[in-house]
């Protein structure tokens, strides 16, 4: 459960160092026009899925730290449905569907008192429903608390 954007997040083992992580939520965007000196902004409904492969768990474990609920750095492909209507602020997009496909680099921590931090960092395909595409960043940063149990 995240935070700073609320969402609802669900991360599946695939295999030793692989999962699918599936989240449903709300996403932020921002924008400013130097042409007309105005900023807007606008929260967003999302859907986003992310194959990740996490490459450091054994260097941390022979430093002695946490890799047990995923805690560690990965690399993702990416995919970020988002719908173009505002729930709250002033960005109305002209199209009805707006998405991003791309790698990103990430690291997740889980802490002992279930508190979850969550980077997300690449760059990709941005695209909407109009055909419009553009090499677009992406940047998400969850802060949150992981609910349910951890099964070895």
């Amino acid at each position: 459960m995240n935070i700073l954007m609320p969402s609802a997040e669900y991360e599946l083992a695939l295999g030793q160092n692989t999962s699918l992580d599936t989240s449903l939520g709300l996403g932020f965007a921002y924008h400013y026009s130097d042409f007309s000196d105005e900023s807007e902004y606008g929260v967003y409904p999302n859907l986003k899925a992310q194959y990740r492969w996490y490459y450091n768990f054994a260097k941390r474990l022979d430093k002695g730290k946490k890799v047990s609920e995923n805690s560690g750095n990965y690399v993702a492909g990416v995919v970020l449905l988002s719908s173009g209507e505002p729930l709250f602020g002033d960005m109305e997009l002209r199209n009805d569907l707006s998405g991003f496909v791309g790698p990103a680099w990430g690291l997740q921590r889980v802490y002992n008192s279930n508190f979850k931090l969550n980077l997300n960092l690449g760059i990709g395909y941005g695209f909407n429903d109009h055909g419009d595409g553009y090499v677009s960043p992406l940047l998400d940063l969850q802060l949150g608390f992981k609910l349910g149990k951890y099964l070895n």
